[in-house]
């Protein structure tokens, strides 16, 4: 702003210059001109420094009070060169607040009170024109102090409220890093427990894995000795007839005992292949095979066959064309295992007397789908939301609960599919949907 004034104020002495010039009235142009020179050269140094503003301020209400009473004491009333008195006020209030600005008025005042009464410099206006001249001077002055006081209010008020704004704001700011503060604190507490549960859920899982296996591991010890049971008393069978042979004395010809040893080398292959094959379920092979669905059900029903047996139960596979998968193959066959050995259990606990067992398999895009389908009296409502869960179990003290489960967790988990159930009063449906080939 005090830049802006020095500069108006010297476009306001180079008009002064010129119409004295115009006017033919030289004896206040050097004022002029040496009050603008000073005025620039303050400019320069404001410029250059703004913390002389106070000093320059002081400097410019002393030289322009000066300039407006030489004015007035020098100059003729028909030259309106008075008239400069009347943005002095402005320039005063702003260069010297109220409390400053009020004395320099009064020395204003003063001296133009005196200037018709003093008897050292004649002045050419009379006392009525001086008193005319202060008149107006005051009511100005008073109109531009209320200006500046409302001002001051306004801008004391945009102050206060820039100041509770600002503590409003350090106050948020202080409430949302002590929040930041919090909330990281409290995500780094749920970042541990959700670790811990984590680690817990993993070797929760690790457990539900190892008991799965060991259930199936004594499902399938029971399975072998009913599988070998019928095999070895025919060996048994066939050694006592040629030993009751020799003892009767009608000892076996030779060509009895080579068809006998035969047989018995063609039992003992059997029993060989046997173990071969619970030896392929049980090993850790994680690695991708390709094989032939219906084989793979082929062989979990060769591995329930004397359940089965048992239970004089039929099972049949719906085969059509044959369909080759990239997959998992022991893992699916403990899948398959599971839902024949359920099947088999709810068969058996309900006594059908047709019981029967429906394998198929059909290809759904890049998928497939394994079902497992009995006739016995299906799943309860009651039952059939919690049949996934672990250690669910309609068997008592006979079922562990977990074969339904981990069957689930290797189908989702391992082949990335989904395993469903329909169920009625007429059986249920375990659907198994995987992709054919798994990369």
């Amino acid at each position: 702003m005090i830049n802006i004034t020095i500069v108006l104020s010297s476009l306001g002495l180079i008009y002064g210059i010129i119409c004295n010039i115009a006017r033919e009235t030289p004896f206040f142009i050097p004022l002029e001109v040496s009050i603008m020179l000073i005025n620039l050269t303050l400019l320069f140094i404001l410029r250059r420094d703004k913390q002389n503003f106070f000093l320059i301020a002081n400097f410019l209400t002393a030289e322009f009070t000066f300039l407006f009473l030489f004015l007035f004491y020098k100059s003729d009333p028909a030259s309106l060169k008075h008239v400069w008195l009347l943005s002095y006020p402005i320039m005063l209030l702003y260069f010297q607040g109220t409390k400053r600005g009020v004395f320099w008025v009064i020395l204003v005042v003063s001296m133009l009170l005196v200037a018709p009464l003093q008897p050292f410099v004649e002045v050419q206006y009379s006392l009525f024109q001086s008193s005319y001249v202060i008149v107006v001077f005051l009511i100005i002055t008073l109109a531009i102090y209320f200006y500046q006081l409302k001002m001051d209010e306004s801008r004391a008020l945009i102050l206060s409220q820039q100041n509770m704004l600002k503590d409003f704001n350090g106050k948020l700011e202080k409430q949302v890093r002590d929040k930041t503060i919090e909330l990281t604190e409290m995500n780094l507490s749920l970042e541990e427990k959700v670790k811990s549960k984590i680690e817990e859920l993993i070797q929760k899982d690790k457990i539900l894995t190892v008991q799965s296996k060991q259930a199936v591991m004594g499902e399938m010890i029971s399975m072998i000795a009913h599988q070998w049971r019928q095999p070895l008393s025919t060996i048994t069978l066939q050694i006592s007839n040629l030993e009751l042979q020799r003892l009767i004395g009608t000892p076996p010809s030779q060509d009895e005992i080579s068809k006998t040893l035969g047989e018995i080398s063609d039992t003992i292959i059997y029993l060989s292949e046997t173990i071969d094959d619970f030896k392929t379920y049980f090993h850790p092979n994680k690695e991708l095979t390709q094989i032939e669905v219906y084989e793979l059900l082929e062989k979990a029903v060769n591995f329930v066959h004397p359940r089965l047996k048992e239970l004089d139960a039929v099972i049949h596979i719906e085969k059509e064309e044959s369909i080759k998968i990239n997959t998992y193959s022991n893992e699916l066959l403990q899948v398959m295992l599971n839902l024949l050995n359920n099947a088999i259990d709810v068969l058996s606990e309900f006594k059908k007397e047709d019981a029967t067992i429906i394998l198929s398999a059909r290809c759904e895009d890049e998928n497939i789908v394994l079902s497992a389908q009995d006739n016995a009296t299906g799943i309860s409502d009651e039952n059939l939301p919690h049949i996934f869960e672990p250690y669910f179990s309609t068997k008592g003290k006979n079922g562990t609960g977990l074969g339904l489960y981990m069957s689930q967790m290797i189908i989702e988990k391992q082949f990335r599919g989904t395993i469903d159930v329909a169920t009625s009063k007429e059986g249920s449906i375990f659907s198994v949907k995987i992709p054919k080939n798994i990369s």
